[in-house]
């Protein structure tokens, strides 16, 4: 498939997902997010075993393009925001883990971009906002993705006041894994995401699955769901191949992605 505002690159066991519109600093168009909705669920029916989210220009993402929404009566709207609740279930949805490669501002439905991949590393030069808390239209969909990243009180002195943060205040809040330097950025990028993705790939993308299934469940509801699943997923050949290799004191050798 070809994009024109993603730039989509397989290297080995890695797919990279770029935004590439940085003349509107990767602002979310329609088009936009259509692109990278189609590009995570052509990488997610792939072979690669892990994803980098990453953007070109300026800006990592200014969130939703206003260009597409000013005088949209309600229907639309609608519409709109329902792509970007699309494009962000889908990133949760796919099986392999993914990582936002951060390296300058995200705010708003960028910061909700970032807020929903799975892991996060930021370059010392990003900053972070939902600047909805100090305009005339709140960011109550960056919000679902930031309020489950952060703590309530965080949350919601980022959603109320609408101010930057910078990366290590990120990092501190749990929005972002680790920060480092603009020159080690794609080097610590790409050691998390091989860390993140060794091991059996079915294994991953089902425990990826079930931690999204149960993460706002009440305890009692969320272990009997992940009881079912891990008394299941040890069926899984690759489950049993991992523990046959515990017991013998060799390298396990689990079934390659098909």
């Amino acid at each position: 498939m070809s994009y024109e505002l993603v730039e989509l690159r397989y290297e080995g066991d890695f797919a990279t997902i770029t935004m590439n519109n940085p003349k509107r600093r990767n602002a979310l168009s329609l088009k936009h997010m259509l692109e990278l909705t189609d590009a995570f669920r052509e990488v997610g029916e792939s072979k690669v075993r892990g994803v980098t989210l990453a953007a070109n220009g300026p800006a990592f993402s200014a969130g939703h393009d206003f260009a597409d929404m000013v005088g949209q009566d309600l229907v639309a709207m609608r519409a709109i925001l329902g792509v970007c609740t699309t494009l962000m279930e889908t990133i949760q949805a796919i099986p392999q883990p993914v990582l936002a490669r951060v390296h300058a501002l995200a705010t708003a439905a960028g910061c909700q971009l970032v807020a929903t991949c799975d892991l996060a590393v930021a370059s010392t030069e990003a900053a972070f906002a939902t600047p909805g808390g100090k305009g005339g239209w709140f960011c109550t969909t960056p919000m679902v993705a930031v309020s489950r990243s952060i703590g309530r009180k965080r949350a919601l002195e980022m959603l109320l006041t609408g101010d930057t943060i910078d990366a290590h205040t990120a990092a501190d809040w749990g929005l972002v894994n680790r920060v480092v330097s603009p020159e080690q950025l794609l080097e610590e990028s790409q050691h998390l995401l091989e860390a993140a993705t060794r091991g059996s790939f079915i294994a991953k993308g089902i425990g990826k699955q079930a931690y999204y299934a149960q993460i706002d469940m009440p305890q009692h509801q969320a272990y009997a769901y992940a009881m079912e699943v891990m008394a299941a997923t040890s069926q899984v050949p690759d489950a049993q191949e991992g523990m046959h290799a515990f017991l013998e004191k060799r390298k396990p050798h689990f079934n390659q992605p098909s």
